[in-house]
């Protein structure tokens, strides 16, 4: 039997209010928005080189799968919340698990999972570490063990009670994180400073109670990886907790176009058992702050609570530094908040698990062996060379229909194959990041030395393109503070706000509660020159970030 130290209200749970509103929100297959803010429509049909009559009465069609579509999108600047509830069932990435705050994560969500996990593990070897996996049960001797540990997790820890029909003798902690097995283990194959530096890093599932949920976001259940590395030194424990650091900030930067400011946690946001934690911070749509991934220089604090030893090069016995580092399926959800738009998911090429749509279309039946025929090579050659593409080849939707789908799928490049396209062995293609006319490019050549380049280089700037959007508009939205007023002014208009900080923990608690705002750390890059504490007047050393927050 599995049990939690505090319950919450289920009416607390994944959003309530939105539940009651949009009933359906998550249970919907299939659904494209009417009349998306995609820029496609017939005006930018009728833009098209007079030769393409069959893709201006396409377009023509499309309007109209719009217009009967009776299922809708919220507009982002409508409803963010409702909006990303939408995108997420749409979009078919995830859908509610039959316990309260669980998801079912579905393969087109799953393989976004997988492209952070292919990624992230190259990185991780490369960097020493190997992957192993630990047991999801843990004793609850074990959390007691370490204190700040114990009272930081308490109100999220799922228990077990009864295993096997009996009352279990010492009730079980379903993992809410590893430190503490993790060094259970760890003093028993950690004896001589020859066993150093131990670094594993394990791919598992995690549960915590969470009072309120939001898929990939914040939920009962989620996945990630997590990392634990034992070391002789403090050095070598802080030169590796920084390390990791970097490598979730580049992989954020380079695979999914999201330019995070990375940093240190208060102390009021540590981690429970740390020493030090860092921070990837995001700004997503709404212009809240997402944790995407930590890293925490442990210190001895677990291997004091565990006895995790080893004997030194002359003969010393002496504890361990440890750090410990994660990144989780909130990532993804990171992902479409970051990128997304009124139409839907937009994701970025190298974490997207189709790169390339082909779209055929023709009106005759005797039109359409051709132009299955010319689709089909089209998708062997960019598979060939290495590029994920599907073909839309079904016979059951219009290609209009198609075109919103896949958009709202967040699919990087469309490729439309006609009739006239196979007479003149071109393709049209249109980016998903640039709406209507200006994102659509007639007659690239279906020579493999023409195609294969061009498409290419369309995904390489739709990387880029993203990323440097998502850095314009992360920066206009921090503003520079000098006082308490003037942070609680940029809070309230909903932006984050960077000022000198040097006050007390019970200050930082105080600007929590007036506000809503925490520090979302103090990023390591910091400007030059004397700072004066905006609350206080005292001296102060850096600047902090504030931000509402996920």
């Amino acid at each position: 039997m599995v049990s939690a130290l505090r319950l919450p209200s289920l009416t607390s749970l994944l959003y309530p209010n939105l539940v009651r509103r949009y009933p359906a929100a998550l249970r919907r297959r299939h659904s494209i928005r009417p009349l998306l803010a995609s820029g496609f429509s017939a005006q930018s049909a009728a833009s098209s080189p007079p030769d393409t009559v069959d893709r201006v009465d396409n377009q023509k069609s499309r309007v109209q799968d719009r217009v009967n579509s009776d299922q809708v999108i919220t507009p982002r600047s409508q409803d963010f919340n409702a909006w990303y509830l939408d995108v997420i069932a749409n979009a078919e990435l995830a859908d509610y698990g039959p316990v309260r705050g669980t998801m079912v994560i579905r393969p087109y969500g799953y393989a976004i999972w997988e492209a952070i996990q292919e990624y992230l593990n190259v990185k991780f070897k490369e960097t020493g570490h190997s992957n192993m996996y630990f047991p999801q049960f843990i004793p609850y001797s074990f959390i007691e063990k370490e204190a700040s540990h114990v009272e930081g997790f308490s109100p999220e820890l799922a228990l077990v009670t009864i295993g096997g029909g009996k009352e279990l003798e010492e009730k079980l902690v379903v993992r809410p994180t590893s430190e503490t097995i993790v060094n259970h283990m760890f003093t028993q194959w950690i004896h001589s400073y020859r066993d150093l530096p131990l670094m594993i890093n394990q791919w598992a599932n995690v549960t915590r109670w969470e009072m309120r949920t939001k898929p990939f976001v914040r939920t009962l259940e989620f996945l990630w990886q997590e990392g634990h590395t034992a070391h002789a030194t403090l050095e070598e424990a802080e030169k590796e907790a920084l390390q990791m650091i970097d490598v979730y900030t580049k992989f954020a930067y380079e695979q999914a176009a999201i330019p995070v400011i990375a940093g240190r946690k208060s102390k009021v946001e540590t981690f429970a058992g740390a020493t030090k934690t860092y921070t990837i911070e995001a700004m997503m749509g709404d212009r809240k702050a997402l944790q995407a991934g930590t890293s925490h220089n442990l210190g001895q604090n677990f291997s004091r609570a565990f006895g995790t030893q080893f004997t030194d090069e002359i003969g010393q016995r002496q504890h361990v530094w440890q750090t410990s580092w994660a990144i989780s399926t909130r990532f993804v959800g990171g992902i479409i908040m970051a990128h997304g738009d009124d139409a839907g998911l937009m994701l970025p090429p190298k974490v997207a698990p189709i790169q390339v749509v082909i779209v055929p279309i023709w009106k005759k039946e005797d039109d359409k062996t051709g132009v299955l025929n010319a689709a089909s090579s089209v998708m062997e050659v960019l598979k060939t060379a290495g590029l994920k593409v599907k073909l839309d080849n079904s016979d059951q939707r219009t290609p209009g229909w198609k075109f919103n789908f896949w958009e709202m799928k967040g699919v990087p490049l469309r490729i439309e194959i006609g009739p006239r396209d196979v007479s003149s062995e071109s393709v049209v293609i249109s980016r998903r990041d640039v709406p209507g006319k200006q994102g659509k490019v007639f007659g690239i050549s279906m020579d493999s030395s023409i195609l294969v380049p061009y498409v290419k280089e369309k995904l390489d700037d739709i990387q880029s393109s993203l990323l440097q959007r998502a850095i314009s508009f992360r920066d206009s939205n921090i503003v520079d503070v000098s006082s308490y007023e003037e942070l609680k002014t940029a809070i309230s208009s909903g932006k984050w706000a960077r000022g000198p900080w040097s006050a007390s923990d019970a200050d930082e608690l105080k600007v929590k509660e007036e506000t809503g705002a925490t520090i979302r750390c103090f990023p390591f890059e910091q400007p030059q020159g004397s700072k004066t504490c905006l609350l206080t007047g005292n001296p102060a050393e850096e600047v902090a970030i504030f931000a509402k927050s996920y």
